[in-house]
């Protein structure tokens, strides 16, 4: 299959050698031509129009601002082939999703909502989990892309926002889980037992799994190289409480996450990975985590 591939970040740069593994025809566009070049066996684009005379098109890119930017204000979708495939891989807001799915619909252009979870180490081992809505026929035909790129296709229905809020909710959570691990590892530390021991015994036996190994794992080792940037784990708890607000929802525990990671960016956290909130969670508990 043809690919256009929409985006390369951290994120983009670990999922495009999956594809061309899989024998699929991957040409770039990026807004650092840099990042596009070193990349392998893959075409560069000099526009993301480009992009759209692929059989299917992949969009990965960082928030709504930028999908605004490059898809929508552009008119991208107005010299598309008819019957190209836009799967949209990046973690956007509901109302954005809504405003993309009417102009493909007046457009003729089949979209398809895919976000993922896992970070880029996942994705390079291409064992993402693929949250997919749209129309079944769609994402049928790009199945074999999917299969490339994770281990699981998770099919949540033929509306889009499904996709979209999952993915928003799964990371709210994610959040909540390392603010409860900070709290929880500053209590223990508070009566002397260690954080790493604390740690061991909860990512084996009451929460193991993979984010709380990951994610406990840092905050044990005060060690939060990103992984996933604090900034865009703030971007995504936005998003949870934009959508809540938007269905006249309260998310009280989000509000309080929120709030740490927004002291998080304040304090010079913002490019460290997003479990680098519990620094400002450990420090308002009491602990000395070298926080101004």
């Amino acid at each position: 299959m043809k690919i256009g591939f929409i985006g390369i970040g951290s994120m983009g740069a670990a999922m495009v050698p999956n594809l061309v593994k899989a024998g699929h025809q991957v040409s770039v566009w990026n807004r650092n031509l840099d990042a596009a070049k070193a990349l392998e066996g893959v075409t560069v684009l000099t526009s993301p129009s480009a992009a759209f005379e692929n059989d299917a098109v992949i969009t990965m890119l960082s928030d709504d601002v930028a999908i605004r930017s490059v898809i929508i204000d552009s008119d991208i979708l107005a010299s598309a082939r008819k019957d190209c495939i836009h799967i949209m891989m990046a973690t956007i807001s509901p109302a954005i999703v809504e405003e993309l799915q009417e102009l493909h619909r007046k457009a003729g252009i089949a979209y398809v909502a895919a976000p993922v979870l896992g970070v880029p180490a996942v994705a390079a081992k291409g064992e993402l989990n693929i949250l997919a809505a749209g129309d079944a026929k769609a994402i049928a035909t790009v199945q074999p892309l999917f299969d490339a790129l994770g281990e699981k296709t998770w099919h949540l229905g033929d509306d889009p926002k499904h996709a979209n809020i999952a993915k928003i909710a799964t990371n709210m959570m994610i959040t909540l889980a390392i603010e409860s691990m900070g709290e929880a590892t500053a209590l223990t530390e508070s009566y002397g037992l260690k954080a790493s021991d604390f740690v061991e015994v909860i990512t084996n036996t009451v929460f193991a799994s993979s984010s709380y190994k990951r994610y406990g794992g840092n905050i044990a080792n005060n060690s939060y190289e990103p992984g996933f940037k604090l900034t865009l784990g703030l971007k995504d708890v936005n998003l949870a409480l934009d959508a809540a607000k938007a269905k006249h929802a309260a998310l009280p525990a989000a509000e309080i996450v929120r709030e740490n990671m927004i002291q998080a960016v304040d304090r010079g956290l913002g490019s460290k990975d997003w479990s680098a909130l519990a620094k400002v969670t450990r420090h308002r508990a009491g602990l000395d985590e070298g926080l101004a």
